[in-house]
């Protein structure tokens, strides 16, 4: 599983992304994680970050602490871990490609 690690300001203080990738190999070598990401932007196999952030706020409102972005029976989900005001940590999982919740569960 490859890994690609992302920083944001505001309210998130670590954000982790995480992809299965099964085609790693370009011409002239290794695709970089970044790049393949970007390419899953483009081909619109996955929502924006910012979409999927907006989604999962509305459905349990604190502060972002980690996402995931992992592959599940060949599903790309994100999974959003967000600590609420009264200090439970909570994760959301959402299908990447439609930004439909999956489930809501304590962590």
């Amino acid at each position: 599983m490859k890994r690609v690690t992302w920083v944001f300001g505001g309210s998130l203080l670590l954000s982790l992304l995480w992809l299965d990738v099964t085609q790693n190999v370009a011409i002239g070598g290794e695709k970089g994680e970044q790049d393949i990401v970007r390419e899953a932007l483009r081909r619109g196999e996955v929502l924006p970050l910012a979409k999927v952030l907006a989604i999962a706020a509305a459905q349990v409102p604190g502060d972002v602490i980690e996402v995931e972005l992992e592959s599940k029976h060949g599903v790309l989900v994100y999974e959003i871990k967000v600590l609420t005001d009264t200090g439970r940590v909570r994760e959301i999982k959402i299908n990447a490609g439609t930004g439909a919740v999956l489930k809501i569960e304590d962590d």
